[in-house]
């Protein structure tokens, strides 16, 4: 009997404990996470305090891991985490702009790092640590991967600028589906507040009125002038008036109009200017517009008297001209691909853009390359002045 009643009662504290254990997990369950390509942030509210795990997808090796609490780097309290030599650091930093961040003295809530939610598997690593709950039941954060490693257990160690960036929400309330908590998270979950869907900051606005204007100056307009000029040259020799309205009259201000709104978008985000290829190439396609616009004048309003052969500075018009339109195919590509995700944090852009943009590359192109087809006719005009309709357009044909 007393055997009996002895395993009744272990029965009994094995159902309690494991029913403990069911609440328990329950209450631990992942209130929301977020992923970018690289790498997941989860949120497990528990208590007073936040717990947060950032974990690795083990695409790209791992340097360090970070998440800011607010939607731009500027000002945002930042908690920073990388392993060095089995162990993992954690940094509480700020930055006034974007710059590398500095360790915060005084940090607005106090950062520990949380072993149980701590997994040190190389590249696929997850960091953890727990934070007092700020009120906030929808939660914007950044986050960001870096790859190499700062290779110090210093909190104030340098690190290196971050490999991917995202600006994401985070729901807090409990009303999404949990998942498992830390480094046992599936990372193949799928963000249940995609960043297409934050609204967009007055910076990112500045950013898509730049790409649109930029767009239709650089990949419209100046190729609609340079095919104008290709087709109508051998028909017409008022062809010039509609070349240097496309390509100055109308494209300029445009040009004009689309970098300014990227010097001012830089800005108003803090961000630096000319810290990468995007900014520089922008720059110098921009200079080289300019110079392009110049050696066209030239070459309408200075003719030497006694040429009897088109001169050397028009073919490298021609040859300036289409290095620009060439390059601006690949600086908008760029901007698409690769600084658009970098500089403001959200999703890629939808698969649609990518179709369009190739798209409009190859007829232009083709259109172009087509044209090429009245070069022998050109030639000959200008090989015979005296056969022309106007007795002095040769020197339209030849501009």
């Amino acid at each position: 009997m007393v055997k009996a009643l002895s395993t009744l009662f272990v029965s009994a504290l094995l159902v309690v404990n494991a029913c403990a254990n069911l609440i328990a997990g329950r209450q631990a369950a992942v209130t929301d996470k977020q992923c970018g390509s690289l790498m997941c942030v989860s949120a497990t509210v528990n208590g007073s305090n936040v717990e947060y795990v950032l974990s690795s997808l083990g695409k790209r090796p791992l340097g360090w891991m970070g998440m800011g609490f607010g939607r731009v780097m500027a000002s945002s309290p930042m908690v920073i985490m990388w392993a060095n030599d089995g162990k993992v650091v954690l940094s509480q930093r700020s930055a006034p702009r974007e710059v590398m961040p500095t360790v915060d003295p005084n940090p607005p809530r106090i950062a520990t790092l949380v072993d149980s939610l701590t997994s040190l598997t190389g590249d696929t690593s997850s960091f953890g640590y727990s934070i007092p709950a700020n009120g906030d039941t929808q939660q914007w954060i950044i986050f960001a991967y870096g790859t190499q490693a700062p290779g110090s257990s210093a909190i104030d160690a340098v690190i290196t600028q971050h490999y991917e960036f995202r600006t994401v929400q985070l729901d807090l309330s409990g009303g999404s589906s949990p998942t498992s908590s830390g480094s046992g998270s599936s990372p193949t979950q799928q963000p249940s507040n995609p960043s297409h869907d934050i609204p967009f900051l007055p910076y990112q606005r500045m950013i898509i009125a730049h790409a649109i204007f930029c767009v239709v100056g650089f990949l419209l307009l100046l190729p609609a002038g340079a095919l104008l000029a290709r087709y109508l040259r051998t028909f017409t020799p008022t062809w010039f008036t509609g070349h240097w309205l496309a390509q100055f009259a109308v494209a300029g201000p445009t040009i004009i109009a689309g970098v300014a709104l990227g010097i001012q978008s830089v800005s108003k985000a803090g961000a630096f200017h000319l810290n990468d290829d995007h900014k520089k190439l922008g720059t110098a396609l921009f200079v080289l517009y300019f110079v392009q616009v110049v050696l066209g004048a030239v070459i309408h309003w200075v003719k030497p008297q006694d040429r009897t052969r088109r001169p050397i500075q028009n073919y490298g018009h021609a040859v300036l001209g289409l290095l620009i339109i060439a390059l601006a195919m690949y600086q908008v590509h760029l901007g698409f691909t690769e600084e658009w995700a970098k500089t403001t944090g959200r999703e890629p852009l939808p698969n649609g853009v990518y179709i369009l943009f190739w798209l409009w590359i190859a007829f232009i192109t083709v259109l172009y390359f087509a044209g090429l087809t009245f070069l022998p006719k050109q030639f000959r005009q200008e090989s015979q002045p005296q056969r022309l309709p106007i007795s002095d357009s040769v020197e339209e044909y030849r501009d």
